[in-house]
């Protein structure tokens, strides 16, 4: 997708998007057989979920049906989510992440996996996990040292509340 088409189609979706109560993530036309795919990405602070995600979608195509931004050719329009493993770009995606577990690429180099605790504007505080029975340590992040951070999934990982209720057993 041309960046002229990719900006036009932000200016035409986002103020949709945002009036839902959401986020415009990301946009991306794929070309799929003799077909397009316009897909749409799409998240705010409380999650997206399959509600919001109809409405959003039912506004955007009503939108692209009344206007020439996809031109003539046919098109199939998806919207979803970043997904379990969302790549952290923006402020608000840190944010969002908080108590999630996060591999970094930092700057430097280096790669670092550890638990966002915290998010201010000038970077994050995070838990780094012990390896072979050691504790876990606290780490300050800014975002200059960040190049890139995804969200890990974690099947094992038990809530505070059950924590709570284990300790105390």
């Amino acid at each position: 997708m041309s960046t002229t088409q990719s900006e036009r189609l932000r200016e035409l979706l986002e103020p949709l998007v945002t009036s839902q109560g959401l986020d415009l993530e990301e946009i991306a036309v794929d070309s799929v057989g003799r077909k397009r795919v316009l897909r749409v990405v799409v998240d705010s602070d409380t999650g997206a979920d399959l509600d919001a995600i109809a409405d959003v979608s039912r506004a955007l195509s009503a939108k692209l049906d009344e206007t020439d931004a996809m031109g003539d050719t046919a098109y199939d329009l998806e919207v979803g989510t970043p997904g379990a493993e969302r790549s952290l770009t923006e402020h608000r995606h840190f944010v969002r992440a908080t108590d999630r577990l996060v591999k970094f690429q930092l700057t430097e180099g280096d790669e670092l996996t550890a638990r966002i605790l915290k998010v201010d504007e000038d970077g994050l505080d995070v838990e780094v996990p012990g390896v072979k029975g050691r504790k876990a340590t606290s780490r300050r992040l800014g975002f200059p040292e960040i190049a890139k951070a995804r969200v890990q999934v974690e099947f094992n990982r038990k809530d505070k509340k059950d924590m709570t209720e284990e300790e105390e057993a």
